[in-house]
Order: structure tokens, then C-alpha cells, then sequence
């Protein structure tokens, strides 16, 4: 008898525990507005102030809707159908703060939202929907001198053809023509490109903003196409992937031309890498390859450095390692921590609530470029 009344006591606390989760459960506000990245004129998708996105697609004749949210289209929401033949969905829980690519599945078959904008992801052009942050203030765009971004095209003997860049100059470059600025080469994630930093990163915005608070010294950034050949999941991926030619295309050619046609401090000294993801590992592989050419290094969830693998201390300013704070963190602190130990000026970035995406790596740059060029 004693034991039947313990497991009734039992029983009743379970039940009253998973009534309270669900009761405190915070109910869906229907504050919902359309994403800044809408087509003009588009209701759709929408986000609330809790982070939710809610999607709507026509779409009469289809059995199935779902929307698969993140990089490569993992995970997925799926929609219902209205009498009027459109089907709609709000994602489960809240997504996580900044910029985030998604695709549509009808009956299978992937598309793109018709509302929204599209960017360069998963080597396709991908949906966009950004989810206002709270820290958002420091890419948006201001009443503040603007800096340029323009398209490039330079001669690659090396891959037969012309290949493009966007150049980032700061505000006064065109005015001060006496100026020289160090320069950042800062790359791309994989299956993205060289319009990935301007259009989902806001690298531009970051750069004028910080410029117009004094708290960088302005520098140009030079973006980039990352590969030299198509790299595909179902053809091995980043496992076939050999830095060489792209290494010749940025050393032999890219650096070349930009320090002939921009008014850079063409040396060492005022010279850094950085780049995200894939981009993080060609700059870990650039930089050790190269130590002649960049004194700063930055990974951005691209990897760290261990102290072993540079070999002249003297010629590093400052490694640089961040990621989100649902990635690694312990890895990037205590690879930090061990530059630290031997000698290295070195900074570790964790960017709350994030994971492997642009907003981790839009924080990532607010960080990183105060510390540039300081000398």
C-alpha cells in the first residue's frame, strides 16, 4: 500500500510539472510584420517581436508545403492549406537573431519564396528572411558618411579568365587622395561568394558606423570568390578542395592589382586576413603558408591556431578566433588562451545566442576591426 501511494505521489507531481511547462509555454504574440528582405510590396514571410517567422505561399494545386530554414535547407516547418489555396505556417519556436537563408519544398521539389529577396548560398541563390536583433544598431544603416563598395574585375592569368572582387574604401578615400589605408582581405563562408560580406554580412555599414564613432581607424576590405573550382556535397565537398589555386589567385594576382589600383600601405605590417567558416580555414592555410604577407589573422568559426603552428612569433600582431555561442566556445577560449600563454597577441570573440551563421560572423567583424592596424 505504502509503495502504491509513493508511485500515485509520483505520478501526480509528473503531471502537474508537464501542465506548468506547457501553461508557461509564452503564447504567440500577433505583432507579426513583414521581413525588411521582402520583395516591395510583399506581406510575406513575416516575423514577430519574439522571433518567430511566419510563412505564406500560393500554391493551389500542391499537396505538401514545408519551409526548410538554415544552410543546405536543414530542418523544416511545414505549412497548411487554406480554402483559397494558399498554405501558411509559423515556425515552432523563435529563431535566432540576424540573417538566415531557407527554401521552399512544394510536392518535394525545392524553390525560392517569391516574397522575399535572395542571396548566394549552398552554392544556389537562396530565400533570405532577417530576424530583427537586439544589438542590431551597429550595421544599420545611418545619417553618417557612407564609404564605397564597387565590383572589380582583374586579369587571372592563372585561371585563364577575369575574376571579380568587391573593394570596400571608407568615407574620404575619393576626398583625401594623399591617403594610403592598410587593407583587409576577408572571405566568404562555403557555397557562398564574394557578395556574401556586403549583402548578408553588412560589412560596408559595420565599417561607416565604427569610421563615424571614431573607434576604427579606416581601412579597405577586399572580398573575393574563395574557390577556383565548383566544389559539390555529392563530390566529396571541402574534402577535395586544394588551396593551391586559389592561393596563386590571391597572392600572384588579387594583392597585386589591388595595391596598383587603390592607394594601400602595401606591406605586411598593414596587411590582414580574415574570412568565415571555409573562408577561416584559407585563411589559416594562407596565412601559415605566407607569413611574409599578413601580420593579422582572424577565423571566424573557421578553426583556431595552436602556438606550434606559427613559426616566427615576430611576424603575427594578432590572431583573432570567434564563433557562436551554440558552436565550440571552449575551443575558441582555450586555443585563445594558449596563443596567450606563449607570447601571442591574441582575442577570443563568443557572440551569445548564435550558431553558425551571419550574425555570429556580423558581431564577429564588429569586434575584430578595432583591433586592426592600431599601430
Amino acid at each position: 500500500m505504502k509503495s502504491y501511494s509513493i508511485a500515485i505521489v509520483f505520478l501526480f507531481t509528473f503531471f502537474v510539472s508537464l501542465c506548468l511547462e506547457q501553461t508557461e509555454k509564452p503564447a504567440i504574440k500577433e505583432d507579426f510584420k513583414p521581413s525588411t528582405l521582402n520583395q516591395p510590396g510583399q506581406e510575406y514571410p513575416q516575423v514577430n517581436s519574439q522571433g518567430y517567422a511566419r510563412f505564406r505561399i500560393v500554391a493551389p494545386s500542391a499537396d505538401s508545403v514545408r519551409i526548410s530554414l538554415g544552410l543546405g535547407g536543414r530542418g523544416g516547418t511545414k505549412l497548411a492549406k487554406a480554402a483559397d489555396g494558399s498554405w501558411m505556417g509559423t515556425t515552432e519556436g523563435p529563431m535566432d537573431e540576424g540573417f538566415h537563408y531557407y527554401r521552399i519544398y512544394v510536392d518535394g521539389g525545392a524553390f525560392n519564396d517569391p516574397g522575399t529577396l535572395n542571396f548566394y548560398g549552398s552554392t544556389r541563390w537562396e530565400s533570405g528572411i532577417e530576424i530583427p536583433a537586439h544589438d542590431q544598431d551597429f550595421y544599420a544603416l545611418k545619417d553618417v558618411p557612407h564609404g564605397n563598395v564597387q565590383q572589380v574585375l582583374f586579369p587571372s592569368k592563372s585561371t585563364n579568365t577575369s575574376r571579380r572582387a568587391f573593394v570596400y574604401t571608407p568615407p574620404g578615400y575619393y576626398e583625401n587622395t594623399s591617403t594610403r589605408y592598410p587593407v583587409l582581405y576577408l572571405q566568404h563562408g562555403w557555397g557562398e561568394d564574394e557578395t556574401a560580406w556586403s549583402n548578408q554580412g553588412h560589412a560596408n555599414l559595420i565599417m561607416d558606423n565604427l569610421i563615424a564613432e571614431g573607434k576604427i581607424k579606416p581601412f579597405i576590405i577586399v572580398m573575393t570568390y574563395g574557390m577556383t573550382n565548383e566544389i559539390r556535397r555529392e563530390a566529396g565537398g571541402l574534402r577535395n578542395f586544394d588551396i593551391k589555386p586559389f592561393q596563386t589567385v590571391l597572392l600572384d594576382e588579387l594583392i597585386p592589382y589591388v595595391d596598383k589600383n587603390f592607394r594601400t600601405l602595401a606591406n605586411q605590417a598593414n596587411r590582414a586576413m580574415a574570412g568565415l567558416s571555409m573562408g577561416g580555414m584559407e585563411t589559416k592555410t594562407i596565412t601559415l603558408n605566407n607569413p611574409e604577407v599578413f601580420s593579422y589573422y582572424g577565423l571566424l568559426s573557421g578553426g583556431t591556431y595552436a602556438p606550434a603552428d606559427i613559426k616566427d612569433k615576430s611576424k603575427v600582431k594578432l590572431v583573432f578566433l570567434s564563433c557562436g555561442s551554440k558552436e565550440r566556445p571552449d575551443g575558441v577560449k582555450n586555443a585563445a588562451a594558449a596563443l596567450k600563454e606563449a607570447g601571442f597577441n591574441a582575442v577570443s570573440y563568443v557572440s551569445e545566442g548564435t550558431a553558425h551563421e551571419f550574425q555570429t560572423w556580423r558581431r564577429s567583424l564588429y569586434q575584430l576591426a578595432p583591433l586592426l592596424f592600431k599601430n
